[in-house]
């Protein structure tokens, strides 16, 4: 295969392989590398920060959903945020854990 077709992202076992940007402009499709790439791992905690903000709090299925991450993935990102910020905690536990925002709030886009 050429060479500038395809990327890796990832190692190892999650090692996953995509068309290159040069492709998608050859397909004229450059918001598709973008949508196929994902997200960079601090775009992704700053997400999960804002939705707990605007939201009051997040689950593992919402972060993994918001992110698209698996449910590993999730749990791995949440938990190293709620160390990272005291203000998201987790309550619960199991099928009912949730990291609640126990900081300033924020209201969501288009509400009071």
């Amino acid at each position: 295969m050429p060479s500038g077709v395809l990327e890796a992202r990832g190692e190892g076992r999650g090692r996953a392989y995509h068309l290159s940007a040069a492709m998608y402009r050859v397909l004229g499709d450059r918001a598709g590398y973008v949508r196929v790439r994902g997200f960079e791992p601090s775009q992704r905690e700053q997400m999960v920060l804002q939705y707990a903000q605007e939201h009051g709090q997040i689950t593992r299925r919402e972060a993994a959903e918001l992110c698209k991450l698996s449910a590993d993935q999730a749990s791995r990102l949440l938990r190293r945020l709620a160390t990272q910020h005291p203000e998201l905690s987790l309550e619960g536990e199991r099928r009912g854990a949730r990291y609640v925002w126990k900081g300033p709030q924020r209201s969501a886009k288009g509400k009071p």
